[in-house]
């Protein structure tokens, strides 16, 4: 019996200048496994796509017109958290990046960079990848407002190790080779993990470890 093929990643664009969105959709539409649903021009059209079509993965522009792309990403993860953003953004501000990962983004993508990143960037953040460099993640995580819901408890010593390891922003492969586990093993770690923080991302659930105080900023 053939192995059916997966579905293709669906994805929503959102963005005020049509031409750059069109081109992104043209070059995701170049990928058999990724699907473009759409593209949204402002904030409120996003949202109520978003209702209508359940992307995947929605790639957000900071700057749209009737409301900013953290907004955006608040009301995207209060109407589904499973749906992962990815931040386009002009400009490195740390508070816009702060801001971002405290709304639950998956990451951040450049302008300058998306078309050469965009099909990768939409794949890692399909698999609950995090988008963000090493040096970004430890500069941004001291940074997190800390909040106290108790959660993470219950976590084991190797999940609390694993946790550690993805704040330095290692990889499952990094850190199955590190460890000398297998791939899945890892795999199987990491979404327990996910599963006891309520994260449905590596990154949402490094910024909530920090902020809850279950490891330091330096991810020790």
């Amino acid at each position: 019996m053939t192995e059916q093929p997966a579905a293709p990643i669906s994805v929503l664009l959102v963005d005020d200048h049509r031409m750059f969105a069109e081109s992104m959709a043209r070059l995701l539409s170049d990928d058999a496994d990724i699907a473009v649903l759409g593209i949204a021009l402002t904030g409120a059209q996003a949202l109520e796509m978003i209702t209508r079509v359940r992307p995947q993965v929605v790639l957000v522009d900071y700057l749209v017109p009737d409301m900013d792309g953290v907004e955006i990403t608040q009301q995207i993860k209060r109407a589904d958290p499973t749906i992962m953003v990815v931040m386009l953004t002009g400009s490195a501000d740390d508070r816009i990046l702060l801001a971002a990962i405290e709304a639950g983004c998956s990451g951040f993508l450049t302008k300058d960079r998306a078309a050469a990143e965009v099909a990768d960037a939409v794949r890692a953040a399909a698999a609950g990848e995090a988008l963000i460099s090493p040096a970004l993640l430890a500069r941004l995580l001291p940074k997190l407002n800390p909040t106290h819901r108790s959660i993470g408890s219950d976590l084991t010593e190797r999940e609390h190790e694993i946790l550690v390891l993805l704040a330095k922003g290692w990889t499952n492969r990094v850190i199955a080779d590190d460890r000398h586990l297998s791939i899945n093993t890892i795999r199987n770690y990491v979404q327990s993990v996910l599963i006891k923080l309520g994260a449905h991302s590596k990154l949402e659930a490094v910024a909530t470890a920090v902020r809850e105080g279950l490891i330091d900023p330096a991810g020790r």
